[in-house]
């Protein structure tokens, strides 16, 4: 009897299908830079579960004994092979802390953590990764599809877009070789003891010449913090702006119009011209792919952008050139006059144009795609193009209801609210919840994808994960009844793009787009054009917190305020020797409703779950602390390992975790919202943990 094959075939299809996505070109790189630590006493640690502890091994013993070229023995440790330790470990701290203990033990400044999960969502993984980060050393993760938290936590990753986990375990394997072959070559080309017992040296993986490799992220975070700027590329529709600013005195005698006089007309470049504009004042070097008739419209356009120093990669528009003109008084738009609705074709440069458009994009930092509906982002040739640098680079995608679909492999989808909502086809709607319904929406029509939806003077949501709580991004600056808010999305997603190309943390990312974005239309919106500094936006304070509710108890002020209409917002945690990360945690959840009430855990609590040493500080004088910071209007204290019951008398509207939550599952989401809230992330302040500071005041 014949046996079937078709499970077989299906298998090898999965596996074929992954391997030619995988980054070689970063797994070149890695191969190169571990090299290097032979020479200069740096070391590789390696963390892995399971099939990945295995594949962990594996690695450390190619680096410390041989691929297939004889050199020097390579420090690296298989954090999992330490029985003892691991044991240890485990029964005194917790699996969540097995490997991140052991890398605060052994990782300096500039090791290397090399991560290894499926799923990358095991949270021992994400805790040690998080250790890495405190300790100075560089963090590389290999995992299963992309986007993931493990993924996203890391310096640099090499994702597998295959769902069967064998299949991710087999590729990791094939990286695993890939990076000892490149590794061998380049200890080879330094002039190092190639001596081989096979017939044929080991096999080079490094790509063509003509594609160099990525800057590694650490090091474009350090580039960042040093005030060097990354090349941007904007792509998208471009058009002349036109705003006419006037003063109303009276109404027209012949009918209810508004009659204005006076005043004086501004242009500026529009649309994707403007995003590239706003990019390029915030320092960053900025080349604009865009499609501009041959038209004196057009000529406006290209002088107002050659003196903003954007270079113009002009794909040629077979009409003219659009104009928006804009009638404003008292601080506010009157009517918006579109005198070219119909959108020509693009493309009469041919592929000359198309092939330069190519150059740029593959040599970008970071690519914002600013798609206006006019016909840009349905080039054909020039899509093709897009979905090969979203592999190489950051690609954020500004969409427009009447524009394309993302690309494949693009890292964030940047949405207002409204066109989530047209996107998704749901109901308007303008409260939290509705705007995280549509970001959900959005990724699950467009993802795999992170959704950075904005809420407009109420900040922004990054939903990173369709089925997990979004991070809430609440704003710093408030806008003014006569601010004009023209351009904030542009130059957020602009911002955004940057920061990501700097090596940035979406939610880090995103975080600095809010604030940015928030203080150019503070500033003045597109008037603030002329005021903005090489260096960056405006910067102003945050706003003060709301006063506090009194001495009222917790559950009757969450009532006493659902009765007005309120919002409720609760937190929970232990705060144990308050720091700054929970100040910053604590404000920022204050700022998504009308009270935050505090879900405390009491001494026993704590016992339970940090140990016989904690809490540091009784709950009487924890709860004296929190009750004095302006955030908060109350706090609860709670004895059983959870706030569940806490959380059933309060009933928040909203639920708050910290960043170091992002990417996980949250244990209270499903009370909360079978009770009708909402679970959200809010971000954190990297390198603060009560651990590290008890662990820090024990050493000195």
């Amino acid at each position: 009897m014949t046996a079937d094959t078709s499970t077989a075939t299906d298998y090898l299809d999965q596996l074929t299908t992954a391997l030619p996505e995988l980054n070689l070109v970063r797994v070149a790189d890695w191969g190169e830079r571990l090299a290097q630590l032979g020479t200069d006493g740096r070391r590789l640690l390696v963390a892995g579960n399971g099939g990945s502890a295995a594949q962990a091994q594996h690695l450390t013993a190619e680096l410390v004994g041989r691929f297939q070229t004889e050199r020097p023995p390579i420090s690296a440790l298989s954090l999992h092979a330490e029985t003892s330790s691991v044991t240890a470990i485990s029964n005194d701290y917790g699996y969540e802390q097995v490997f991140a203990r052991q890398v605060r033990a052994h990782a300096r400044p500039g090791d290397i953590v090399l991560l290894m999960s499926g799923s990358g969502r095991s949270p021992n993984l994400l805790r040690a990764a998080e250790a890495a980060h405190e300790v100075g050393a560089v963090t590389w993760a290999l995992t299963g599809p992309a986007p993931n938290p493990l993924a996203a936590l890391v310096d640099e990753a090499v994702t597998v877009s295959a769902q069967a986990l064998s299949t991710v375990q087999e590729c990791h394997l094939v990286v695993v070789h890939l990076m000892c072959a490149a590794m061998d070559a380049a200890v080879a080309a330094r002039g190092g003891d190639t001596s081989t017992d096979a017939e044929d040296s080991a096999p080079s993986v490094r790509p063509p010449s003509s594609v160099s490799s990525p800057e590694p992220a650490a090091e474009r975070r350090h580039t960042a913090a040093h005030g060097d700027r990354t090349n941007l590329v904007v792509v998208g529709d471009a058009f002349l702006d036109r705003d006419h600013l006037g003063r109303v005195e009276r109404v027209a005698s012949d009918e209810p119009a508004l009659v204005v006089t006076g005043g004086t007309t501004h242009i500026r470049p529009g649309g994707a011209a403007l995003a590239a504009v706003l990019s390029a004042r915030q320092g960053h070097p900025v080349t604009l792919v865009t499609a501009l008739g041959q038209d004196t419209v057009g000529d406006q356009v290209r002088t107002l952008l050659d003196e903003a120093r954007v270079e113009v990669v002009d794909l040629g528009l077979d009409g003219p050139t659009a104009v928006k003109t804009r009638i404003r008084a008292a601080g506010r738009t009157l009517v918006m006059l579109d005198e070219h609705d119909v959108c020509p074709p693009v493309g009469r440069e041919g592929e000359a144009a198309l092939a330069t458009a190519r150059g740029v994009l593959m040599a970008a930092g970071g690519v914002l795609v600013s798609d206006y509906g006019r016909g840009i982002t349905a080039h054909t040739g020039l899509r093709a193009v897009l979905a090969e640098a979203a592999r190489r680079c950051p690609l954020v995608w500004d969409p427009h209801p009447r524009g394309e679909v993302p690309v494949p492999h693009t890292a964030v989808v940047t949405p207002n609210n409204r066109e989530a909502r047209m996107v998704a086809s749901l109901t308007s709607g303008d409260t939290l919840s509705d705007d995280v319904e549509a970001a959900r929406a959005v990724a699950r029509e467009w993802g795999p994808v992170q959704v950075a939806l904005t809420r407009h003077e109420h900040g922004a949501v990054l939903l990173a994960d369709a089925d997990l709580p979004p991070l809430v991004i609440p704003t710093k600056v408030a806008a003014g009844g006569k601010t004009d808010p023209c351009g904030a999305g542009d130059f957020f997603a602009g911002h955004l793009a940057a920061m990501l190309a700097c090596g940035q943390l979406p939610s880090e990312a995103v975080a600095s787009a809010v604030e940015a974005a928030s203080a150019y239309v503070a500033a003045g919106g597109p008037r603030s054009l002329n005021n903005l500094a090489d260096g960056g936006s405006p910067t102003t304070g945050l706003p003060s917190a709301r006063p506090a509710a009194g001495a009222q108890g917790a559950i009757q002020l969450a009532d006493a305020v659902r009765a007005r209409g309120g919002t409720v917002v609760a937190a929970g945690g232990c705060f144990d020797l308050l720091h700054a990360g929970h100040v910053r945690l604590l404000e920022q959840a204050r700022q998504l409703g009308d009270c935050l009430i505090v879900c405390l855990n009491s001494d026993d609590s704590i016992s339970r779950l940090k140990g016989p040493s904690r809490p540091i500080v009784p709950a009487a004088q924890r709860t004296l602390v929190l009750e004095a910071l302006a955030s908060v209007d109350a706090v609860v204290v709670f004895d059983e390992d959870t706030p569940e019951a806490a959380i059933h008398a309060l009933r928040p509207a909203i639920w708050v975790k910290g960043g170091d939550y992002a990417g996980m599952e949250i244990p209270e989401d499903k009370l909360v919202t079978s009770l009708g809230g909402r679970t959200v992330v809010v971000p954190f302040v990297a390198g603060w943990s009560t651990s590290s500071l008890i662990e820090s005041a024990r050493t000195l």
